[in-house]
């Protein structure tokens, strides 16, 4: 009788586990896709490093979200929902450039990493990632939206992931479920 009662409720607080929140077959592509890009931001800080060169490129960033808004309608996205995503992407990239900048000012040296150059081999693939994007973004769009912000902050939780990059992943989706 005893070991019934606690199988039950062993199956019971599982059950009560999973049900907590439901699963988005769409998101774990498209995080796994985010946390890509922002793997590039020390690529990215390390070339700023070198070049003397400031966080901030406006110019650059809003180039980036011209081509999402024309993009986006051939994807079945608004507009302004695939400016407001990659938005957040730039300024979760921005904010780890900023803490390594900040770590290696501190330390008064940036790491020994092999170098990328900006222009031909970091920012194309920037470029890619960011088609991919809009394409995982549009898959997510068309799942059911209930308890999203729930799943997503779970599934960041549970990703294998450094701090910082977990903080540049909780900045990149803070309206991913919010679309407006």
């Amino acid at each position: 009788m005893r070991n019934r009662l606690l199988c039950l409720l062993t199956a019971f607080s599982l059950s009560g586990c999973s049900a907590a929140s439901p699963r988005h077959p769409a998101l774990e592509p498209l995080l796994d896709t985010i946390e890509q890009r922002l793997a590039i931001a020390q690529a990215v800080a390390l070339h700023k490093w070198d070049k003397e060169q400031p966080v901030q490129a406006t110019d650059r960033e809003q180039a980036v979200l011209a081509r999402v808004q024309v993009a986006a309608p051939g994807l079945g996205l608004a507009p302004h929902d695939a400016e407001a995503f990659f938005a957040d992407q730039i300024e979760a990239n921005k904010l780890v450039q900023y803490t390594l900048l900040h770590q290696w000012r501190l330390e008064g040296r940036a790491p020994d990493n092999l170098r990328a150059d900006l222009q031909t081999v970091i920012r194309p693939k920037l470029d890619r990632l960011e088609g991919q994007l809009l394409k995982q973004l549009a898959a997510f769009r068309r799942q059911d939206g209930q308890a999203c912000a729930r799943s997503v902050a779970t599934a960041i939780a549970s990703r294998p992931s450094a701090p910082l990059m977990k903080q540049g992943m909780i900045r990149a989706t803070g309206q991913l479920c919010d679309p407006s």
